[in-house]
């Protein structure tokens, strides 16, 4: 049986937190050793901090009700204790990366749901399926920070994994342009529906920092490693439209592209069934069996039936068509706080664990 790495999980009490909590318990790689939060939270046990406010419909489980929670701020003791983090704050970006960059000088790797470091140039931002390559970089990231074990590694934004697998299947034909428009869950923005009465029948055409996003972290999953960081791609151009709507959890996106060699719809749909990833030549316990799902029904996917499609880490794509505009248009669905976040985050720590990059420090 192998031994299972001790984890921290930084901003436990959030929604994030919660999520990788329940993908944390009784995961065959990895054991919950420490939850961490803010000052006013520590020394709290786990059920005493979160005050009622566990936001998902699924129990908290036992063994972490009773946990002590430890100030994140506390970055040599938290680290004396993990072999690694996940890092799930709520706090402004300059002190987020103030605070990775301490766990990873303090020689405990750090898996990040934050975007402080999204675009630092040492830092990858990880699809597993797509972008394995780009771990090549932490290498190079250690010189910089001068640490033997201790780096960071970023999960891109929510809002691009619903769409971003679905053109990476097709980067063969040459993707040159991009208009998206992605319909974000309310769980996006941390929140529940009975969180956030003024979601209840309305749609908010504007989330914060959201389009910029969109439009730039494909580009480094994208990129390409030159000395020492990561070079992000030239093309395809992508504009952005990211709008909150009245679903509780999954993000919708609406995709029009056009490549330098256009494919047929056989093609299309022959590279969407067929795509793989090293998550799933290594069978990885979070790893979806089946990646990318289409579905040939155009009312498909909708959110409420297929958010949950491969326990929330597959991505499903519906009505493909040729466009007027654009070579082609196509709607795709993922889990954003399961592919999006939580699970996605779970998934990276699981390759950098089967490829060597985590191992225990005892």
């Amino acid at each position: 049986m192998i031994k299972k790495l001790k984890v921290g999980i930084l901003g436990a009490t959030g929604f994030v937190g919660q999520r990788l909590i329940t993908l944390l318990h009784n995961h065959p790689f990895f054991k919950i050793e420490v939850l961490g939060a803010s000052e006013r939270s520590a020394g709290k046990t786990y059920e005493e901090a979160l005050d009622g406010k566990w936001k998902l419909d699924i129990d908290m489980p036992d063994m972490v009700r009773n946990m002590v929670v430890k100030n994140i701020n506390e970055v040599e003791e938290i680290s004396s204790l993990v072999d690694f983090v996940f890092c799930a704050v709520n706090m402004p970006k300059d002190d987020i990366k103030k605070i990775e960059e301490a766990y990873a000088k303090a020689e405990t790797p750090v898996v990040s749901n934050n975007s402080a470091h999204r675009m630092t140039g040492d830092v990858p931002v990880i699809i597993p399926e797509i972008n394995t390559q780009h771990l090549e970089i932490i290498e190079k990231q250690k010189n910089r920070l001068n640490t033997k074990r201790g780096f960071i590694v970023a999960k891109p934004n929510c809002s691009i994994q619903s769409y971003v697998p679905a053109i990476s299947a097709l980067m063969d034909f040459k993707p040159t342009k991009i208009v998206v428009s992605t319909y974000q869950a309310i769980s996006g923005s941390g929140k529940t529906p009975k969180e956030w009465p003024e979601m209840n029948d309305n749609v908010i055409p504007y989330i914060g920092g959201e389009e910029e996003k969109s439009e730039q972290e494909p580009l480094k999953v994208w990129g390409h490693i030159e000395e020492d960081k990561i070079v992000i791609a030239e093309s395809p151009v992508i504009s952005a439209q990211c709008i909150r709507v009245p679903v509780s959890d999954g993000h919708l996106a609406t995709v029009s592209v056009s490549f330098d060699k256009k494919p047929s719809k056989e093609d299309i749909l022959e590279h969407w069934k067929n795509f793989k990833g090293r998550p799933q030549v290594l069978n990885l316990p979070n790893a979806p069996e089946q990646f990318l799902t289409y579905f040939e029904d155009d009312n498909r996917p909708q959110t409420r039936l297929d958010r949950d499609i491969e326990k929330g880490m597959g991505v499903t794509i519906g009505r493909l068509r040729e466009d007027n505009i654009f070579d082609y248009k196509f709607v795709c669905l993922s889990h954003n706080t399961l592919r999006g976040a939580a699970g996605g985050a779970v998934l990276t720590a699981e390759l950098l664990c089967a490829e060597g990059y985590i191992t225990s420090k005892n």
